[in-house]
């Protein structure tokens, strides 16, 4: 692993770290956007439902890179979500600081995650199916219901004001690709446990 590399996606996770509670946002903003095309709003509203999804209570270093494979998954979400149109290039312009360098910025995860990087690409294409489901609603609900989107907005803005994550509370807990890693591996494993199959 080039030190190089090691300490870019480093410092990039960090950045997409505390930026989550804001990046979440921008999926909001997407999903609200009438403008854009449907598939786009509900890739948008996928990602939205999956990280405002209670996770299990983690704690200590863990509680602060436990929300690395979010933050990786909303950015490949969005990346995944934008076409070419005129109104997504609209969008994108307006949120520079996630969409400028995107490609690069996850080609650069993928080098280090490698197979993990494949899981969480796996999981994009899961988020935006009809089955998708939050609180007992499906997807479609949060885009065409006015009650089931307000549900959505508000646990959003608990999720932001909740989220345990800042400069400070990463402080020097994250200074190894190997911690992200190693977090990420912890959480798919998690996630074949809950779904009965073998990591």
């Amino acid at each position: 692993m080039a030190i190089n590399a090691e300490s870019q996606f480093v410092e990039l996770v960090r950045s997409w770290l505390v930026s989550l509670p804001h990046d979440l946002k921008i999926a909001f903003d997407a999903m609200d956007d009438e403008n854009l095309p449907r598939s786009t709003r509900e890739l948008a509203t996928g990602v939205a439902m999956y990280i405002c999804s209670p996770k299990e209570s983690v704690q200590g270093n863990d509680a602060v890179v436990s929300f690395a494979d979010d933050a990786v998954l909303l950015r490949l979400a969005l990346q995944k979500a934008f076409g070419k149109g005129e109104d997504e290039d609209a969008f994108r312009d307006r949120f520079p600081e996630l969409f400028e360098h995107l490609e690069a910025n996850l080609a650069l995860c993928k080098s280090l995650m490698g197979e993990l990087m494949s899981w969480l690409e796996s999981k994009v294409g899961t988020l935006a199916v009809k089955t998708a489901s939050y609180k007992g609603k499906k997807l479609a609900m949060y885009l065409d219901n006015e009650e089931a989107r307000e549900q959505l907005v508000d646990d959003g803005l608990v999720f932001r004001t909740d989220y345990p994550v800042d400069e400070k509370t990463i402080g020097d807990k994250l200074k190894k690709a190997t911690t992200i890693i190693e977090a990420m591996k912890r959480a798919r494993a998690d996630e074949a446990r809950a779904k009965g199959i073998s990591a």
